[in-house]
């Protein structure tokens, strides 16, 4: 790998690290703390008995739930004084009201939207909704940047994005009400997507075949480390609009050195442009020592030898140019399917890490772990086996281990919890090769519209999975079985696409159907090759030894 693929892949961690801590975000500036109701005349002056401590004189005017705690969302109509020489218990029969004062939170833990905005009890959907919002923001995103990026540069998007992101994240540590809130996270949320698209698109195009496999999964541990640093952040700032201010500023970085990054040739070229297209190509050549190669490239020839792949080019690709041919359109379908399946069930498993019953952080833990070795052995899967027996498999284990829990005891905790990580991990593995494998498999005309349509496909199963637990409220069976099956259908559709591990990447449409045209002829050959000599033409051939005696 040369000087300039090392410094850009360096430079491709802080995308990938600031990407995570956005993507994780909510998960600190939307905690919901200890909280009950203002009690009634809390600050009227109420006549308090002398030797009444704070938890007794809470009693009088807060019920106890089951557990012996102030209920969050109920309190008592007047003060009563009587409790104190009573049983607790008693406290049940007396006339209760919802909190019309407001409510009371533990401020020890920090702040976040929901102690600002009180978002609890009968509000406390509204958390969700925002988590969907910004979710909605990214399947905007995913459209419009890709078109974008495919017609303007990989570059240009990269900037709007970024700058985009600092704006709208930053505006959104001010927000002063929470609608406010929602609609810059939305914004927040089409710029992540844009930014995610255009630096993994840029940094594949500019990297070597052989290289791409490591490149990929250096960038996927990138993402996994971000949300480390995000933990790590979140601790150190406690409040949420701090917290919210400092992540979103943090784009800067990305912002001042994409000035500097060369606009991907493999864009420039089929877009008609090679005087610039050579110019970064020299560029990229004096960086790696090769610099009399670097010159000896001129437009002239790089006119020669693209001419006939670029003349098919549409200057304004569209998301139907997807569907343009037959060859194209399987591909986007079946790979479309691979991102919705992975998204699904991936964020299907993750919203349900209480039901094992054991410590909530420690079990969120290992649920980041376990993507340490998948995503390894995902990139030595994909380096020997190819992109697409890695996935069909990927899809395949996570599937069964999904299936296998739906009829395992309900007391069987400890190996339902390991089966989940082994899904997980697994979907995990998936993400990663697919990354990678949509980028192979599109040519540089639509890439960005195709890479989009996955990152499309993904958001739309993750907003469709919550909808899986409203019918396990009703069948506890439909949850896992239908988190299974859809990666096993997915995973039949995955084996129908064709193999690019070693492969470099196309520039056009014209040239993705010569290739698939040719993977279906040698697969043909190949089953005429065993069908006409049966078992015999899957054992190697005789050498013939000549005897010299």
């Amino acid at each position: 790998m040369g000087n300039f693929q090392i410094l850009q892949t360096v430079l491709m961690m802080f995308p990938a690290i600031l990407i995570a801590c956005h993507s994780f975000l909510q998960n600190f500036t939307a905690t919901t703390p200890e909280h009950h109701c203002r009690p009634t005349n809390w600050t009227n002056g109420s006549h308090v008995p002398d030797g009444v401590g704070d938890g007794d004189l809470l009693q009088v005017f807060i019920p106890l739930d089951k557990d012996q705690k102030p209920e969050r969302c109920l309190r008592f109509s007047e003060p009563h004084w009587q409790i104190l020489n009573l049983n607790g218990t008693s406290s049940l029969s007396l006339d209760t009201e919802a909190c019309l004062d407001g409510w009371v939170y533990d401020r020890t833990v920090g702040s976040s939207i929901v102690s600002e905005w009180d978002l609890v009890c009968e509000h406390k959907s509204l958390k969700s909704i925002a988590q969907s919002i910004y979710m909605t923001g990214q399947l905007v995103g995913a459209t419009a940047f890709g078109i974008f990026s495919d017609r303007c540069g990989r570059k240009m998007a990269l900037q709007s994005g970024t700058l985009l992101m600092i704006i709208m994240g930053t505006s959104a540590a001010f927000a002063p009400s929470f609608p406010a809130y929602c609609v810059l996270r939305f914004l927040s949320g089409v710029a992540m997507t844009g930014i995610i698209i255009t630096s993994l698109c840029l940094a594949m195009e500019w990297t070597p075949t052989q290289k791409r496999t490591l490149v990929n999964i250096y960038t996927m541990y990138m993402i996994t480390l971000g949300q480390v640093v995000l933990t790590g952040l979140a601790y150190l700032i406690q409040q949420w609009r701090w917290l919210q201010g400092t992540v979103s500023v943090a784009y800067v970085i990305i912002l001042l050195y994409s000035w500097g990054l060369p606009e991907s040739a493999c864009w420039l070229i089929t877009h008609n442009k090679p005087d610039k297209a050579v110019k970064n190509l020299q560029i990229v050549a004096r960086l790696n020592g090769r610099k009399e190669q670097g010159r000896k490239l001129t437009p002239e020839v790089v006119r020669i030898h693209v001419q006939e792949d670029t003349a098919a080019v549409k200057e304004s690709p569209f998301f139907l140019d997807l569907f343009r041919t037959p060859g194209l359109c399987r591909i986007t379908c079946c790979i479309a399917l691979g991102w919705f399946s992975t998204g699904f069930s991936f964020y299907g498993l993750g919203l349900d890490v209480q039901r094992f019953g054991f410590n909530i952080y420690w079990t969120q833990v290992l649920f980041t772990v376990v993507d340490i070795p998948t995503k390894l052995m995902t990139g030595l899967s994909m380096a020997y086996f190819g992109r697409r027996i890695t996935t069909v498999s990927l899809l395949l284990v996570a599937g069964c281990t999904i299936l296998v829990t739906a009829f395992l005891p309900q007391d069987m905790n400890t190996f339902q919890m390991i089966l989940c990580l082994l899904g997980k991990g697994s979907l995990a593995g998936c993400f990663s090769c697919l990354y990678l494998y949509t980028m192979e498999l599109f040519p540089t005309e639509v890439r960005q519209i195709g890479m989009s349509a996955g990152i499309f496909s993904t958001r739309l199963g993750s907003l469709l999975s919550p909808m899986v637990y409203i019918l396990g409220n009703h069948s506890p069976l439909l949850q896992p079985v239908i988190f299974g099956l859809v990666p096993i259908v997915a995973a039949v559709a995955g084996s129908f696409l064709m193999e690019t591990n070693n492969q470099p990447l196309v520039n056009t449409i014209q040239e993705t159907e010569k290739r698939i045209k040719m993977a279906q002829d040698k697969q043909r050959n190949i089953s005429e090759h065993i069908t006409k000599n049966g078992l015999a033409a899957l054992l190697p051939e005789k050498t013939k030894v000549e005897c010299t005696v």
